[in-house]
């Protein structure tokens, strides 16, 4: 995560605001070349005219200015994950309950995402040079496990992924840390943790996965703004079970992960096995003793 990739979301939102309420008041299609996705024909001239046409081409727009206007890392996609579906949960789209079902009905035959053109020209080579993929859809697809994910679930982790992006675009603009970058990191720290602990999503992995992510670049941005000012008042993420027995970062953040749930039946049983060794011991001590006694 960085100052570019959080401008983007935020000039996203200037024309798809987050309150449904404040939709009519934006002019959409202004931005010709949000507009420019709206039209899965040869026509350009096409302009979105439902909430979910606007939902498609400005996670298209996404897609352009995060990995063709600029090399972002193939991790970008679990943050445009966050935005889509927490769109998507904002109301009810036909043929749309899933992440996958929006995958079906507006990815998989899309031709922007299929073929990259940008301003009518071919862009693959340009692409695969920042990524190593040729189109859009190519990038998806191999983060295609996070569709898994129940939409209103990963809708949960918006708030917090605004809230980092807040810190690092004040950063960047004033290379300061002020009282309303702290109160931005306390508020993520309490809310990473909520999501941390809700027992209802701690076994999705995409879910913790994106939560992963989130837990990283907030570490990250608490030891590289110390190089130039004082950090030392930026709240620290409480470890998780996880770390704390020594699990990568990287992988999944969620109490209770399956992987978690095996070692912690192996401590239990090994556990329960010296136990019972240690009694049994003691048994066969004690009566070794009485028998002895009663042959004197």
């Amino acid at each position: 995560m960085d100052y570019t990739l959080c401008k983007q979301f935020d000039t996203l939102r200037t024309y798809l605001p987050d309150d449904l309420k404040k939709h009519d008041s934006v002019n959409f299609n202004k931005n010709k070349n949000i507009k420019y996705y709206c039209s899965n024909e040869e026509s350009e001239e096409k302009d979105c005219e439902t909430d979910l046409d606007q939902i498609k081409a400005g996670c298209l727009w996404l897609f352009e200015q995060l990995f063709l206007e600029n090399k972002k890392n193939i991790s970008t996609v679990e943050y445009i994950i966050i935005w889509l579906s927490y769109k998507l949960n904002q109301k009810t789209y036909d043929e749309i309950n899933t992440l996958n079902d929006f995958y079906t009905n507006c990815i998989a035959n899309n031709r922007h995402y299929i073929n990259c053109k940008q301003s009518g020209q071919n862009c693959s080579n340009q692409l695969n040079g920042n990524t190593g993929y040729n189109n859009y859809k190519e990038i998806i697809d191999k983060k295609k496990k996070l569709l898994s994910t129940n939409i209103k679930n990963m809708s949960k982790i918006y708030d917090a992924f605004k809230l980092l992006c807040n810190m690092y675009t004040e950063f960047d603009v004033s290379n300061t840390i002020s009282e309303k970058s702290l109160g931005d990191a306390k508020n993520f720290v309490e809310k990473y943790k909520e999501l941390n602990d809700d027992s209802g999503n701690t076994k999705d992995e995409a879910y913790c996965q994106v939560l992963s992510t989130l837990s990283n670049d907030y570490n990250t941005f608490k030891s590289s703004c110390g190089d130039s000012v004082d950090c030392n008042n930026i709240p620290s993420l409480t470890p998780t079970e996880t770390e704390e027995i020594g699990m990568q970062s990287s992988g999944n953040i969620c109490n209770d992960t399956p992987s978690l749930s095996i070692v912690k039946k192996l401590i239990l049983a090994l556990l329960i096995f010296s136990a019972i060794s240690i009694f049994l011991g003691i048994f066969f001590k004690v009566n070794n003793k009485k028998f002895k006694n009663y042959f004197k």
